[in-house]
């Protein structure tokens, strides 16, 4: 760590913040890219969906490598690293002429979202360990705002007749200005540990990373089931039915901008099992609650529970003494992730057998496992 960061506690906070901050911001650039890049390339609806795996595929290839080099290199060099990689393929993005470049593109640019979301949280676990203070649910609130600013800056640009590829050149130039001003507060110190520095998590580890993956595959259901639900189960016009995750987005971002303080009261253990049960409750209330408009509660009771829950055990992860910290929280990371990856399939495969309010309620049964499961983690 450079003697300016090491002098500035603070700075390294906000540069925490800066750093969760890009990814969000550059995640909402591409959702809002998707339906110019279909037009583009002239995919079907099939196509485009393989062409999107390519995003979770470089993401997931990414973390594991991206822990190993923060804890070689330090965090700086591998975030500077990857906020260049974001900011170059952004632009390709909008003009990638075909599938198979726009596939290319994609693994690319996920491939820097992924390891940008592995090391931010390596780093987001220092400085929160330093501080002496629970930190992490507003690091990860910063992500929803680089979202939320990223939708409508891009949508404002865009409906002023710019053009895709200026929309990106402009989102790249501005990422780029943050994190000029954020990199010299970023953690520059190497880890020293014996082994390996990619392994197969077990004991705790992996017990967190199962745990991030329930509570991932949870959001990952509401991104992208919670409007066909209202659309197809409770008949909302399809302009209405992305109320429900608006409602679920917006609440556990507020929710995490004031989580820490809730950490500090309850304890990382207890605000696990609380918001695991309240989420669990929120699934319940949006799949029997009706009219559709009383059913929004539950969206809410969602963000409220899940909110804190991912946060919470990035800093167990970070914490525990049972594998060497960078490799812990990259397992956490890449396991967590994978929910959000696989959670949507898996909803659908469960829907197709059961019906979407039954694959609802399979998601808050795991809820239930995670709260109670937390009596038998030891950190």
């Amino acid at each position: 760590m450079s003697i300016a960061a090491a002098s500035h506690p603070r700075a390294q906070q906000y540069a925490t913040r800066a750093a969760f901050f890009i990814p969000g911001f550059a995640a909402a650039i591409w959702a809002v890219l998707v339906p110019y890049a279909k037009a583009r390339t002239g995919v079907d609806d099939g196509t485009l969906g393989l062409i999107l795996l390519c995003l979770g595929a470089g993401s997931l290839t990414a973390m594991p490598v991206a822990g190993a080099l923060a804890a070689r290199f330090g965090s700086r060099r591998v975030m500077v690293a990857t906020t260049a990689i974001i900011c170059t393929s952004l632009p390709l993005l909008a003009v990638a002429p075909n599938a198979w470049l726009l596939g290319a593109c994609l693994l690319l640019f996920g491939a820097g979202m992924g390891a940008m979301d592995c090391v931010m949280n390596m780093q987001a676990v220092v400085v929160e360990r330093e501080s002496g203070r629970a930190m992490m649910s507003g690091f990860h609130a910063f992500f929803s705002i680089g979202g939320f600013v990223g939708a409508a800056l891009m949508t404002a640009l865009l409906s002023a007749h710019a053009g895709p590829l200026a929309v990106c050149l402009a989102g790249s130039a501005a990422m780029v200005l943050l994190a000029a001003m954020a990199a010299a507060y970023w953690r520059g110190e190497t880890l020293q540990q014996d082994g390996p520095m990619i392994a197969w998590p077990k004991g705790v580890v992996l017990f967190l990373g199962v745990l991030a993956f329930i509570v991932f595959l949870a959001e990952g259901a509401m991104l992208d089931w919670s409007a066909v639900f209202l659309a197809d189960v409770r008949d909302v016009t399809p302009s209405m039915a992305g109320l429900g995750y608006g409602v679920f987005a917006l609440t556990m971002t507020v929710t995490r901008l004031f989580g820490d303080a809730v950490v500090e009261r309850l304890g990382r253990m207890r605000a696990i099992v609380v918001g695991a049960l309240l989420a669990a409750v929120g699934f319940a209330v949006l799949t029997w609650v009706t009219p559709w408009q009383a059913s929004l509660l539950g969206y809410v009771l969602l963000g409220l529970g899940c909110a804190n829950i991912v946060p919470a055990l990035f800093s167990l992860a970070g914490n525990q003494t049972r594998m060497p910290e960078a490799v812990a929280v990259t397992a956490v990371t890449t396991l967590g992730y994978s929910g959000v990856l696989a959670g949507p399939a898996l909803i659908g495969f469960a829907a197709h057998g059961v019906g979407l309010v039954g694959a609802f309620m399979g998601v808050a049964g795991l809820l239930v496992g995670v709260a109670v499961s937390v009596r038998w983690l030891r950190v």
